[in-house]
C-alpha cells in the first residue's frame, strides 16, 4: 500500500483523498438504504421516489452505495497508478456535493420529476469517469485504461435504470448491466489486488506455495465471463447464456484456487478477499443453473450472491486495508474488524438462503440486521481514521 502524497491544504482531512468521504458516505447509505428498505418492502414507509420501492432499493445500492466505494477506490488507486497527486480539495468537494445531489434527486424525483433528477444523479459518474480519464492520461499510464470500461458501463447502466424505470415502470436489463460491469470490475481488481497482497504476506510470513501471476488464463476467464454476463443482460433465459454462466464460474472457481487462499486463514485482512472472490463463481453459478431449473433455482438467487457477497464482502475488505494502510497503521484486523467480515459473509449466506426459501422471511430479516451491522460498525470502527489526518502527518497538515 503505497504512502499518500497530498499537496498542503487548507481543507479538512476528510478532503484530501477520495477514498475518505467516499467510503464513509458509502457505508452509512449501505446501512441507512437497508434500514429504510424493509419498511419500504412492507408498505409500512414511502419515499417521494417516482421509483418502484424495489426499483429505489436496486438503484441505491448500486448506484448509491457502490458507486460511492468505487470511485473512492479509483480515486485513491490512481496516483499509485499514474505517480500524479491525487484528487483533492475543491476538486473532490464537487464530486462528494454531486454524489449527495444525486441521493436526494433519487429520494424526491416524483417532486422533481424523472428527467431532472436523472440528470442529476448521471452527474456524478459521469464526472467521475471523466476526472479518473484526465488523471489517466495526464499520467501517461495507458494501460489502465481499460478499468473504465467496467465504470463507463455503470454509467450508461443508470442512464438506462432511469429510462426504463420511467417508460416501462420497472427497471429490467439495467439492473443486470450494473451488476455485471461491478462484477466484471471485481475480476479485473481482484485479479490484481488479491494475488499481490497474498504473494507479499505469504513471502514475508509463510514462504512456500504462491499464488499464480496474472496470466492468459486470467485474461481468457474474464472474457468469458464478461460475454457470459452480456448474455445475461439481454438474453438472461437462454440456454446459451446458462452455459456461458455456468462455464464462468468453473473457471473462476479455478482461478480463485490458484491464488493460495488456503494458506491466509492466519490474516483476516487477506482472507476476507478470498472468501469474497468465492461468491463470483457462486453468483455465475446460481445464475446459470437458474436458466436450466428456475422452479428449484430462482434468478434473484444468483443476483443477492453476486450483490451481498462478491461486491459487499470484497468492497468492505477493500475498504478496511485501504482505510488502515492509508491512514498510516499496521495492516492488522481487530476483533471489530473481523466482527464487520463476519457479519457481511453471513449476511450474504442468508440472503442466498432467504432467496432459495422465500417462505422462510426470517432469514431475509436477519440478514438485513447483519448487512446494517456491518456496515454500521465499519462507520464506528473507521470513521474516526477517515476524519482524521494520517497518523505521522498530523502535526504538519492533514494527508
Amino acid at each position: 500500500m503505497a504512502i499518500p502524497r497530498t499537496r498542503p491544504s487548507a481543507y479538512p482531512a476528510i478532503l484530501s483523498y477520495g477514498f475518505r468521504p467516499f467510503f464513509l458516505l458509502g457505508s452509512l447509505q449501505a446501512g441507512i438504504a437497508i434500514l429504510l428498505w424493509l419498511p419500504l418492502y412492507y408498505g409500512k414507509l414511502e419515499t417521494f421516489s417516482a421509483f418502484l420501492p424495489v426499483d429505489w432499493h436496486i438503484h441505491e445500492l448500486l448506484f448509491g452505495y457502490l458507486t460511492a466505494v468505487v470511485t473512492g477506490f479509483l480515486l485513491t488507486a490512481i496516483p499509485n497508478w499514474t505517480g500524479r497527486l491525487p484528487v483533492q480539495d475543491f476538486r473532490l468537494l464537487v464530486l462528494v456535493l454531486l454524489w449527495i445531489a444525486g441521493r436526494a434527486a433519487v429520494f424526491f424525483s416524483a417532486e422533481m420529476g424523472w428527467l431532472l433528477s436523472a440528470a442529476i444523479d448521471c452527474s456524478f459518474l459521469l464526472a467521475v469517469v471523466a476526472a479518473a480519464a484526465t488523471e489517466i492520461i495526464a499520467g501517461r499510464n495507458w494501460r489502465n485504461l481499460k478499468v473504465l470500461l467496467p465504470v463507463a458501463t455503470l454509467l450508461a447502466a443508470n442512464v438506462m435504470f432511469h429510462v426504463e424505470a420511467h417508460y416501462q415502470g420497472v427497471s429490467d436489463t439495467s439492473r443486470r448491466l450494473s451488476l455485471g460491469a461491478v462484477v466484471v470490475l471485481i475480476m479485473i481488481i481482484g485479479g490484481r489486488i488479491i494475488p499481490s497482497f497474498t504473494r507479499n504476506w505469504l513471502v514475508r510470513e509463510k514462504p512456500g506455495w504462491l499464488p499464480a501471476p496474472f496470466g492468459r488464463f486470467d485474461v481468457g476467464t474474464i472474457a468469458l465471463s464478461a460475454v457470459g454476463l452480456a448474455g445475461w443482460t439481454f438474453f438472461p433465459e437462454a440456454v446459451a447464456t446458462g452455459v456461458l454462466l455456468v462455464a464462468a464460474a468453473g473457471f473462476n472457481a479455478v482461478r480463485l484456487a490458484r491464488w493460495a487462499g488456503h494458506r491466509t486463514l492466519p490474516d483476516p485482512l487477506v482472507l476476507i478477499l478470498h472468501v469474497a472472490f468465492a461468491f463470483v463463481p457462486l453468483g455465475l453459478l446460481l445464475a446459470g443453473l437458474a436458466v436450466f431449473a428456475p422452479e428449484r433455482i430462482p434468478a434473484v438467487s444468483g443476483i443477492h450472491a453476486l450483490a451481498v457477497g462478491a461486491i459487499a464482502c470484497m468492497t468492505l475488505a477493500v475498504m478496511a486495508r485501504a482505510t488502515l494502510g492509508h491512514t498510516g497503521r499496521d495492516l492488522k484486523a481487530s476483533r471489530g474488524t473481523c466482527a464487520v467480515f463476519v457479519a457481511i459473509i453471513s449476511a450474504a449466506v442468508l440472503r442466498v438462503a432467504a432467496a432459495m426459501m422465500p417462505a422462510a422471511a426470517i432469514l431475509l430479516h436477519i440478514s438485513a440486521a447483519l448487512w446494517v451491522a456491518a456496515f454500521a460498525g465499519y462507520a464506528l470502527l473507521f470513521g474516526g481514521m477517515l476524519l482524521r489526518p494520517r497518523l505521522q502527518t498530523r502535526r504538519k497538515g492533514a494527508s
